[in-house]
């Protein structure tokens, strides 16, 4: 049995210590609210009281939710000083690449091991343990956790000796999928308002030109204007979109399309569409009917 510390209990990181406590390992469990915790513990987890208890563990995954949050967690409180020795931290949270420097040079400070490993897959991806992992770090790091991520994922990429690299790759992954919901909100804006039934003009696309689950999860959702329950919301959303337009700056690099897309994130948040599902961005197109 393997030790590993579980940081950060939302809906994706619940699921990855559900898989871990069910792959047999001894699984300690840290979250700020209460409930998730309770939910580990009944299914055979360990309750941390700290984050620094929590960090006893020789492998410790962290799924917090942006770069305040990982910040705030590990880098700007002081409980790296207090890491058991030769620990290895996991972010699977999706930040930039800016953080993702400065939290490798952060844990090197103080002897903890730091890799990178975002995920791509939503939560019933999560609890099948079916995510495709996105790893980036030291490769005798990556060696040391990857038993871990076998648990979670089904494949694991390994995209470089820089955990900033996997961030970028999966910054860069959710950018791709912004553009296809906003092109597909077009596309069914034109279809509707030529008669066309909006979902016999999905299942056409995603049967022959775009097969995939973004086209026909996403597009399903528009075709329905289906936008609760939220898997990933506009607002985290926005927050992946802005982290592209900064990687690509970083580069120098124009991102036309990312430039639209963030005004059409923006107008959906003023919209009040923050907590739907990012699908809601395609209610910005002329619809034939609704509201």
């Amino acid at each position: 049995m393997s030790s590993i510390g579980v940081i950060g209990l939302g809906a994706m990181g619940s699921a990855m210590a559900h898989n871990l406590v069910k792959a047999g390992h001894d699984v300690v469990v840290w979250n700020r609210s209460d409930g998730p915790a309770d939910a580990l513990v009944a299914a055979g987890a360990r309750r941390a009281a700290t984050v620094a208890e929590a960090l006893r563990a020789p492998v410790v995954f962290s799924v917090l939710s942006d770069d305040g949050a990982v910040a705030a967690t590990f880098l700007d409180s002081g409980v790296l000083a207090q890491a058991a020795a030769g620990t290895v931290h996991v972010n699977l949270a999706t930040v930039s690449a800016e953080l993702a420097r400065r939290a490798e040079a952060a844990h090197a400070e103080h002897g903890v091991g730091y890799v990178a490993a975002p995920v791509f897959g939503r939560v019933p991806v999560a609890e099948a343990g079916a995510l495709n992992v996105l790893a980036a770090g030291e490769p005798a790091l990556l060696d040391r956790v990857q038993p871990f991520l076998d648990v979670i994922g089904s494949r694991t990429w390994r995209l470089g000796d820089r955990p900033e690299q996997a961030n970028v790759v999966k910054i860069l992954g959710n950018y791709l999928i912004a553009c296809a919901i906003q092109s597909l909100g077009e596309a069914v804006s034109v279809a509707e308002g030529a008669g066309v039934d909006p979902g016999q003009f999905v299942e056409l696309l995603t049967s022959t030109l775009f097969p995939g689950p973004v086209y026909t999860g996403y597009g399903s959702m528009i075709a329905e204007r289906r936008y609760q329950p939220a898997g990933f919301t506009t607002l985290l959303g926005r927050k992946d979109l802005h982290l592209a337009l900064d990687a690509a700056a970083g580069q120098n690099i124009p991102l036309p399309i990312g430039e639209l897309l963030r005004a059409v994130f923006a107008e959906a948040i003023a919209d009040g569409r923050g907590a739907d599902d990012w699908a809601a961005i395609a209610e910005r197109q002329p619809r034939a009917t609704g509201d």
